[in-house]
């Protein structure tokens, strides 16, 4: 069997959130996400999901043992995905619920970025390159 295509030459993220359905619901209305596929256990509870962000593929799942962070840690990753639009996607997430950590700004390596806080304690730093 061959590996998929947006598997293949790339570290995929896979994060575990406390409530892996309404992240993927938060991720579709703020970031634009689609669902790629989602396997849930008897409970309804996620045990893995794929999405994705812009054509950046993302794992998720409900936290629970072994992923889940000790007690009192935050999640120790940023996300970094490039879009189109880095102004426009930043308004949605706003509006969506997501947390303004830095408003859209041109860099000095020649992106238009921001970085906002999901609900769910991520942080996500959405690039529109400027310049090749």
């Amino acid at each position: 069997m061959e590996i998929p295509e947006h598997h293949k030459h790339a570290v995929i993220l896979h994060i575990m959130v406390d409530g892996a359905a309404e992240a993927i619901a938060f991720y579709g209305a703020a970031f634009g996400a689609t669902e790629l596929m989602r396997l849930a256990d008897g409970d309804g509870r996620i045990a893995h999901a794929e999405i994705s962000v812009h054509g950046a593929t993302l794992m998720l799942g409900d936290a629970g043992a072994p992923f889940a962070p000790p007690v009192g840690a935050g999640p120790s990753v940023a996300l970094h995905v490039y879009v189109p639009d880095v102004d426009g996607l930043t308004a949605e997430a706003v509006a969506a619920g997501a947390e303004l950590l830095v408003p859209p700004a041109d860099m000095p390596y020649g992106a238009r970025q921001s970085m906002l806080r999901d609900p769910f304690g991520h942080v996500w730093i959405f690039l529109t390159p400027l310049t090749d």
